[in-house]
């Protein structure tokens, strides 16, 4: 009779954290003010406010929302801070920035929020392939996280892991 073949990576202690399991769902959206501008340019504050008043903002219910220029114009504080009272009842979150700001804030709520109490003092392996667009300030903030609590931390695919930390 053969060797049976033995699947140690399914055998093994290893716990594997894979970031895409924590991927909240909702669409992303970019929100450029630019056309909102006079010539793309310059605020007006009363035709800036008018554009905010007629916006139907309820199309961005359950959204998450980066809100940015893409023009060279300068924009006050105020303004996305008024875009955001309109926002606000209808966006899950709402960011400055681009849409991989965006999805680094989203990611830093998920992981603050994550509950790790499995992984204490177990062998991690944080997956590194994702399909889902998952930022790399995501991996920082999960090793920070995850460092004081577990024996050891790898980086990877079970079959090929990277070692990153092992308590000594």
């Amino acid at each position: 009779m053969a060797d049976e073949i033995v699947n140690r990576v399914a055998n093994s202690k290893l716990i594997v954290v894979d970031l895409e399991d924590y991927y909240p769902k909702g669409q992303r959206t970019l929100f450029d003010i630019k056309d909102w501008l006079y010539e793309g340019l310059v605020l007006r504050e009363r035709d800036f406010r008018d554009y905010v008043n007629e916006h139907d903002w309820s199309q961005y219910k359950d959204h998450y929302v980066a809100m940015t220029c893409t023009s060279d114009a300068i924009v006050p504080a105020w303004a996305f801070m008024l875009l955001t009272m309109h926002l606000q009842p209808f966006a899950k979150q709402i960011v400055i920035g681009s849409l991989e700001q965006l999805e680094t804030s989203i990611f830093q709520d998920v992981i603050t929020n994550l509950d790790i109490s499995e992984f204490i003092d177990k062998p991690l392996i944080i997956k590194g392939c994702s399909n889902k667009p998952v930022p790399a300030n995501a991996y920082i903030l999960l090793s920070q996280k995850l460092k004081p609590i577990a024996r050891s931390i790898m980086y990877g695919e079970a079959c090929s892991s990277v070692p990153l930390y092992k308590r000594k």
